[in-house]
């Protein structure tokens, strides 16, 4: 049954107003569409650095011949669809080198509304080759953001009818040019909001069923759907699931953690393993999870910095610094390697569960959606204890 959506989880979506990402993704809506196409059709920059060991390197780990994310190289896109590539590329000396440390990992870039149904199958076509440098074995990471409306307008209003057949559409086309293409994907940042739409309507999940249906479809894509962070909804695993089931996590590989917020890695590997049997618990068995850790090197839940800026929360100013935003763990399936100081008990559970640590966050973007702020990205690898 699709419960009540816990006050804690009702707190923690009203407590900061209106949406910063939310409004931000609104003023740049107009002009992303246009450019984020263009820069994916567009070839790298010239003079950029191939360095292909920084992303392109084979990943593997114990249980590679069922993790579909392991015993692959991961591609990393060189373009201007990335708006950490292009100051990488103008960059020179120290900064060009602590840019690439952003510029150069694999990550999973964000795709939505932003991007009109006309033109999401050629820029999803685009920024595959790219990633792949035509290698059909090369995994590529992708994100998917597009339900309308979201976050707090989705505690506000329901999809139109319109806007349901427009997801649909979109999604269609998004799952033709993937086609057979390894990917992971990453489906509906910010999970929880489906928990507080008017009347406990499904249709928000429903939609995005949809997609996992879809995406699962395809041969060789991993579906992740968005499940929250181990602060949201805190402490509450059952919580989680029961947003997630409505989502069609039956269909999926399983779920992501940690997309938005800046939680630890083993606070989050503890709750997804508990979310894990929740779900076994209620007749899904077998899921696993990925982890975001492009943002969590000091972590803190959002309780520790409460604010309208959460999405933008402050950098850590030294190495020495707590609580503050850095860069956290590469991204890798080597999940259970000692030099992250896992508890031995998270070291078991991810090696049973965790199929990676992507990087599916943001913190190099303003209010982590647009625009890159250099500053702010050097600072990230500056501080950070895995850098």
């Amino acid at each position: 049954m699709h419960r009540r959506p816990a006050r804690r989880t009702l707190e923690r979506m009203t407590s900061r107003g209106r949406s910063p990402r939310a409004a931000r993704w609104a003023a740049v809506a107009a002009t992303a569409a246009l450019a984020l196409l263009g820069s994916l059709v567009a070839p790298p920059i010239a003079g950029a650095e191939a360095r292909p060991t920084a992303g392109a390197a084979a990943l593997t780990a114990a249980d590679g011949a069922t993790n579909p994310l392991a015993g692959r190289r991961w591609g990393v896109y060189k373009g201007n669809g990335d708006q950490s590539w292009a100051p990488y590329v103008k960059a020179t000396g120290t900064e060009k080198a602590l840019l690439g440390k952003i510029a150069l990992r694999p990550k999973a870039k964000w795709f939505g509304a932003w991007i009109p149904s006309s033109d999401i199958g050629r820029t999803v076509d685009a920024y595959i080759a790219n990633a792949t440098g035509g290698d059909p074995e090369v995994l590529v990471q992708m994100t998917v953001f597009r339900m309308t409306p979201w976050e707090h307008e989705a505690c506000r209003r329901l999809p139109t009818a319109a806007e349901q057949a427009s997801y649909k559409q979109w999604v269609d086309r998004f799952a033709a040019a993937v086609g057979d293409a390894h990917v992971a994907l990453v489906l509906q940042p910010d999970g929880p909001f489906a928990q507080c739409v008017p009347g406990r309507s499904l249709v928000p999940s429903r939609l995005i069923a949809y997609s996992a249906r879809k995406f699962s479809a395809l041969p060789n894509t991993a579906v992740y759907i968005d499940g929250g962070a181990s602060d949201w909804p805190e402490d509450d695993p059952a919580a989680a699931v029961d947003f997630l089931v409505p989502a069609g996590i039956a269909h999926t590989r399983g779920f992501a953690l940690n997309s938005t917020h800046y939680t630890s890695v083993g606070s989050d590997i503890a709750y997804g393993a508990a979310m894990v049997e929740e779900l076994a618990r209620r007749g899904i068995p077998g899921k696993h999870f990925v982890v975001d850790t492009a943002k969590n090197g000091k972590p803190f839940t959002w309780k520790q910095r409460r604010s309208s800026n959460f999405d933008n929360s402050p950098v850590c100013r030294s190495r020495t610094d707590t609580r503050c935003v850095t860069l956290g763990i590469p991204p890798t399936v080597d999940v259970t390697n000692a030099r992250w100081g896992l508890s031995a008990t998270n070291r078991a559970s991810a090696g049973r569960l965790v199929d990676g640590f992507l990087w599916f966050g943001r913190p190099w973007l303003y209010m982590q959606a647009d625009p890159f702020v250099k500053s702010r990205a050097l600072q990230l690898v500056r501080t950070s204890p895995w850098h």
